[in-house]
């Protein structure tokens, strides 16, 4: 009965051990959980703040970036605007050096012919060579018209503008106003309304 009775108690007090066993491994497997769970969120805190890093870094790039977008863009832009303004100036203005060519030959011609006119001699073959001169300087006006060129042609008595006239010489002359143009002794010209040659003119002081 003894023996029985202590086999009893030995199964109980093994039973207790096994219970106690398995509870201090539960602990021990809920202190690791607990553990485990610390380092990953200690890892996710890393990992997040290396990512708020990395993504301003990011950020930054890109602002440098469009910010050199925008300049190279804006740089192009100028450099579209000042080649347009280069080939439209280059065709309205490329030719001034041959009109500067051009405009003497206009002054002899006219020159020519208002002595022809001035003459007054009722001939026939002065007459026709006349009417050529005028063909032929008509002829040139038309053509010299077409590509942008404008006279210059004061006359006696109209204001002195030093925009447009170059005063070859001033003299006192009575009853003439101060500032007036009192001679034309050359045309001036505009080539698409900029001066490529002012008018010569004799001035009152």
């Amino acid at each position: 009965m003894a023996d029985e009775q202590k086999v009893e108690e030995q199964a109980v007090e093994e039973e207790v051990k096994a219970q106690s066993a398995e509870e201090n491994a539960n602990a021990e497997i809920k202190t690791n959980d607990n553990d485990n769970e610390e380092v990953i969120d200690e890892l996710a805190a890393l990992q997040a703040e290396e990512l708020i890093v990395r993504i301003k870094q990011v950020q930054s790039k890109a602002d440098e970036n469009w910010d050199v977008a925008l300049r190279t863009k804006a740089e192009m832009e100028n450099v579209r605007r000042r080649t347009e303004k280069e080939v439209s100036n280059a065709r309205k203005f490329g030719i001034e050096k041959m009109i500067n060519e051009i405009l003497p030959v206009k002054d002899s011609m006219e020159l020519g012919l208002k002595a022809a006119v001035d003459m007054d001699i009722e001939d026939e073959a002065v007459h026709k060579i006349r009417e050529g001169m005028e063909l032929t300087l008509k002829m040139m006006n038309d053509a010299l018209a077409k590509i942008g060129i404008t006279e210059i042609a004061p006359e006696e008595g109209d204001a002195f503008s030093a925009e447009f006239h170059q005063a070859m010489s001033m003299q006192e002359i009575p009853g003439k106003s101060a500032n007036t143009i009192v001679a034309v002794m050359q045309k001036g010209y505009l080539l698409n309304e900029r001066l490529v040659r002012p008018a010569m003119v004799m001035v009152a002081k």
